[in-house]
């Protein structure tokens, strides 16, 4: 039997028992897998220099690098959102509805798991540890498939979380690793329903693309981030400037920083100025529209792709509008609903933006950074869905579950 059989079947059998499983003994685990991994950072640290040497030897891009690259804080924040999960409070077993029929039924809408969770997933070894963690408290099993670029790091981490498992009487195979990640093998994991119950892609677009058209397994989709900061022709200008800084600079190769900066003509050139300024301390190429370039020359053009381009680095590109609803038409043309900023002291601007814009989070004077499942408190997430079924936006414990109905009676029978 192959891998993928073999692991599919065990972590079918396994999400039997993982859905039973009390909240207790699921918060027993989590404490044992933080314990396991602030214990053995050093070998999870060592595997993860055989992928980044292996990927600098490839010229693997900055931005890739940096998702794959892990430091000791970087796994104590991995040890920081298992602790989180712990702390709250377990979705499974909510009674989301109740109530009775005329004719004396009493029906139940009950918060169950999913089953088995398929995960695909680029670089970020981070999230072999938050999916465990979250599959875990809500009783689903995780079956990850994470790039070859991280397969040294993955393994030490599920390595990790198995003997956590183990040791407080859970089955191991609640949480398997694909080893093998060729494609082939990829694309018949894509149609395994006899074992999986769903599919999350994280990475790129063209990952999330063919996982979408090739997937018969049904699949909660998670996007890329083009992401916009409006800055309004009210925007407080010291403010503007440190939310446009954070949302591109604070961690530019990740799906809320921000990729085009829509500015309102009239906001003044002073503050255009200062803006500019501001990004180019920061080392970030800004690709301007050619109003703006009439104003500042020195500024490389833009052209009709990058206002559709997920840069993931230090590049941004600049738009000058003459209106709220001209920034709001941009995004709705060129946005992939993840993440979208108003800048204003305008609460009439701020409105409309806030209602008008369609996206997964819409901020109003507070950075795109902000689109994460631990700011959100939900601890790790699973992803950021940018559709609307069945989640939209950080995808926190509930957004992994199903509900059923439970039906009770006096031996009613339907004439």
């Amino acid at each position: 039997m192959s891998e993928l059989l073999q692991k599919g079947k065990a972590a079918k059998q396994a999400a039997k028992t993982l859905g039973q499983a009390s909240t207790e003994l699921k918060n027993k685990a989590l404490q044992a897998i933080a314990d396991g991994l602030s214990a053995n950072h050093t070998p999870i640290l060592a595997a993860n220099k055989q992928d980044v040497e292996r990927a600098k030897a490839a010229n693997t891009s900055a931005a890739i690098l940096d998702r794959l690259i892990l430091t000791e804080q970087r796994i104590q924040d991995m040890v920081t959102g298992v602790k989180q999960v712990i702390e709250l409070a377990d979705p499974l077993g909510e009674i989301m509805e109740s109530y009775d029929r005329p004719n004396g039924i009493k029906i139940d809408k009950v918060r169950v798991p999913l089953g088995v969770i398929g995960i695909i997933y680029e670089a970020r070894p981070n999230v072999t540890a938050d999916a465990a963690a979250l599959c875990l408290k809500t009783g689903n099993c995780a079956f990850l498939r994470g790039s070859s670029s991280a397969l040294e790091s993955n393994k030490a981490i599920v390595k990790v979380v198995q003997e956590a498992l183990t040791s407080v009487g859970l089955p191991a195979t609640a949480v398997q690793l694909l080893e093998d990640t060729s494609y082939e093998t990829s694309d018949q994991m894509l149609q395994m329903n006899q074992f999986l119950d769903v599919l999350i892609p994280r990475g790129g677009a063209g990952l999330i693309e063919h996982v979408v058209k090739n997937a018969t397994v049904p699949v909660l989709e998670t996007g890329i981030g083009n992401c916009h900061v409006y800055i309004d022709e009210a925007a407080e200008p010291t403010m503007a400037v440190n939310i446009a800084l954070n949302a591109k600079t604070q961690r530019p190769g990740v799906c809320n920083a921000v990729e085009t900066l829509l500015v309102h003509k009239d906001w003044g050139v002073e503050s255009l100025n200062k803006l500019i300024s501001a990004l180019n301390e920061q080392k970030v190429k800004v690709r301007a529209c050619s109003q703006t370039k009439q104003t500042i020359s020195d500024l490389d053009a833009a052209d009709e792709s990058d206002w559709a381009t997920e840069y993931l680095d230090l590049t941004v590109a600049l738009k000058l509008v003459d209106s709220v609803e001209a920034a709001i038409e941009h995004i709705d043309q060129y946005g992939s609903g993840h993440s979208e900023c108003i800048v204003t002291e305008n609460e009439q601007h701020a409105r409309k933006f806030l209602n008008e814009v369609d996206a997964a989070a819409v901020y109003h004077n507070v950075s795109t950074r902000f689109t994460d499942g631990f700011e959100f408190g939900f601890g790790a997430e699973i992803g950021i869905s940018t559709q609307k079924l069945h989640a939209r936006g950080p995808m926190g414990l509930k957004e992994l579950t199903s509900y059923k109905y439970i039906l009770q009676g006096t031996g009613q029978i339907r004439s």
